[in-house]
């Protein structure tokens, strides 16, 4: 005679309730898609996080920078009186200037780019009321624009 319970705790696979099979042989196909669905749609969410992030990272860079050419360009007028004729003569002293009033490494050790790696655009005299412009045409590399597009000047270093 065969023992009634060792059929309760083991019963054969075939005689197992189905929602147990199922349990065990591990993930349908359906719980599978969902997961990977959540996952792209979260991962959608950071990624344009970062984007934008990496963006404004770009624009406050490129302020920052704005804020160094025109603080070497005033060091540059109060030892020689006068503004640069071009940007690149932070860098490399011009040939006009008196070298025992060239500081040593000039006034910019190398020559400034914006956060997108375009060179900035400097105008002398300047357009709005100064003495020179420092200008990044934006994410966009092109005049005007909004956003990340919108035109960064040394003329708008104090606004917020």
């Amino acid at each position: 005679m065969e023992n009634p319970k060792s059929e309760i705790r083991n019963p054969k696979p075939e005689e197992r309730p189905r929602s147990a099979r199922a349990r065990k042989g591990g993930f349908t196909l359906v719980e599978m898609m969902v997961v990977i669905v959540i996952i792209g749609i979260l991962a959608g969410l950071v990624i344009k996080q970062l984007a934008s992030r990496a963006e404004k990272a770009k624009v406050e860079a490129t302020k920052a920078m704005i804020a160094q050419v025109g603080e070497a360009l005033d060091l540059f007028k109060l030892d020689l009186n006068k503004y640069p004729e071009r940007i690149e003569d932070l860098v490399n002293m011009p040939p006009d200037v008196d070298p025992k009033k060239w500081p040593p490494g000039g006034y910019l050790k190398k020559f400034p780019k914006d956060g997108w790696d375009k060179e900035f655009i400097y105008r002398k005299p300047g357009t709005r009321g100064q003495p020179y412009d420092v200008i990044s045409f934006g994410a966009d590399m092109k005049e005007g624009g909004e956003g990340y597009d919108e035109d960064l000047w040394n003329s708008d270093a104090n606004k917020k």
